[in-house]
């Protein structure tokens, strides 16, 4: 294996274990960065999947229906209003669009196919092996960084890159900021989140798609390779990270160093995690927006939202339960262990 002493091994490490798991391999200059999509995958799976519907839909935008199709999805994508909290608006944003039927004038689409229960329809069956999965390593994601700044250092900031970020046919689900333990601890990754992944770009003072509450990725992973942590909602110094870790054989925080010199402690997370039929399963069942009614001290009633993606451990013990029940069948006693502020009550949800 390459020497672990600079964040480059690293990456390339965790790219090639992704490419040999199943995702496609990006380039950063196929991103559509005002519409914080990647057109390729979200063309492709429409047309390779729903050629009927296309045709339909190209037939009602004959000059370019390409161009109107990104459109309608980034319309769609942008209608996340962070003060609504009915159950309409949970079909708008990057999870909504995932998950339901996209309409326009008579034509319906799927942007994405999760797996079936069944097999039982081979149409649907292979509308799921279809689905594209994609990492794009050294992305620059804001669209506010023109020619002029990139090639200026002393506007660096607007031209910032994200070191991988992970599309499910063309829509963005995960960024994530490497550091070398060696050179940098992962905190290093959280305080470039907070200090310069900032939802709006502070110049133009305009929304950086990428990185919207809702309307962009949906988790962001500062990683190294010995710890994990993730957030859902970037604001600046109040991004709140929660550990990402497996936690130790003794019960300790964080990972075990692995016995093999060949591997990373953090590997859990592309070699199973994001393996593409996990992050889909991820996506379909556990990812959800969690709106709560709050008072403030006026006794003025508002509503918050949370986006909750699950940490390691509760993903872990939901799917073992799941096969259990499967492999055992129902009416057995399982006793779990969460230490305290670990997400008890969702885990049990």
């Amino acid at each position: 294996m390459s020497s672990k002493a600079n964040e480059l091994p690293f990456q390339n490490d965790m790219i090639g274990h992704l490419v040999a798991n199943g995702w496609l391999l990006g380039k950063a200059e196929n991103y559509n960065r005002e519409l914080a999509l990647y057109p390729e995958d979200l063309l492709g799976f429409v047309q390779e999947t729903q050629d009927a519907q296309w045709q339909k839909f190209c037939g009602l935008y004959p000059s370019n229906p390409e161009e109107k199709f990104l459109e309608r999805v980034a319309t769609q994508l942008n209608k996340a209003d962070p003060n609504a909290a009915n159950k309409e608006m949970r079909t708008f944003g990057t999870l909504g669009v995932l998950r339901h039927e996209l309409r326009d004038r008579g034509t319906r689409f799927s942007l994405c196919q999760f797996k079936p229960e069944h097999d039982l329809n081979p149409e649907t069956l292979l509308r799921y092996r279809k689905n594209r999965c994609r990492v794009v390593p050294e992305l620059v994601y804001s669209p506010w960084a023109n020619e002029a700044h990139l090639a200026e250092t002393g506007a660096k900031a607007k031209a910032w890159r994200i070191d991988l970020v992970l599309f499910v046919n063309g829509l963005p689900i995960a960024t994530l900021e490497l550091k070398s333990e060696f050179k940098q601890a992962v905190h290093n990754a959280i305080k470039q989140y907070e200090t310069t992944r900032l939802p709006v770009d502070p110049a133009t003072k305009k929304p950086e798609p990428l990185l919207s509450f809702k309307r962009g990725a949906l988790v962001h992973f500062a990683v190294s390779q010995y710890e994990v942590y993730m957030a859902t909602r970037l604001e600046g110094d109040d991004t709140y990270f929660l550990p990402f870790n497996k936690g130790t054989q003794n019960g300790g925080s964080g990972n075990d160093v692995p016995e093999d010199i060949n591997r990373y402690a953090t590997d859990y997370l592309w070699n199973e995690v994001l393996l593409p039929t996990n992050l889909l399963n991820i996506l379909a069942r556990f990812v959800h927006l969690q709106i709560e009614e709050k008072e403030d001290w006026e006794g003025r009633k508002y509503k918050k939202e949370a986006l909750i993606f699950p940490r390691y451990h509760q993903w872990d013990v939901v799917t073992k339960l799941v096969e259990a029940a499967r492999s055992e069948g129902p009416g057995h006693k399982y006793l779990i262990q969460h230490s305290a502020g670990s997400g008890k009550s969702n885990s049990i949800a």
